[in-house]
């Protein structure tokens, strides 16, 4: 292997921000903010969602849809119409 062409591999503690959940793994990511962690330095870097907060895997909806797809479209774009092909003269 080439020397110097590789990224370095930083130890990374990805947070989430709802949660709080950490997730301690190594990445190329590096963040300002540095945390010890069991005596070992990690960069954390926060992330909005996670597994551990996603409702995919945690089983738990979020959104209720209440009104069909159709529907939520007809109210917003029922009175809109659509232009017309111009009729040719002969």
């Amino acid at each position: 292997m080439k020397n110097d062409i590789h990224p370095q591999y930083n130890n990374v503690a990805f947070q989430d921000m709802t949660t709080g959940k950490r997730f301690i793994t190594r990445s190329t990511a590096k963040s300002d903010k540095v945390e010890e962690i069991d005596g070992v330095e990690y960069y954390i870097i926060s992330v909005g969602v996670t597994s551990d907060s996603h409702p995919f895997f945690t089983g738990q909806r979020t959104f209720v849809d209440t009104a069909g797809r159709i529907d939520k479209f007809q109210q917003r774009f029922g009175s809109v119409r659509r232009a017309g092909k111009p009729k040719l003269k002969a």
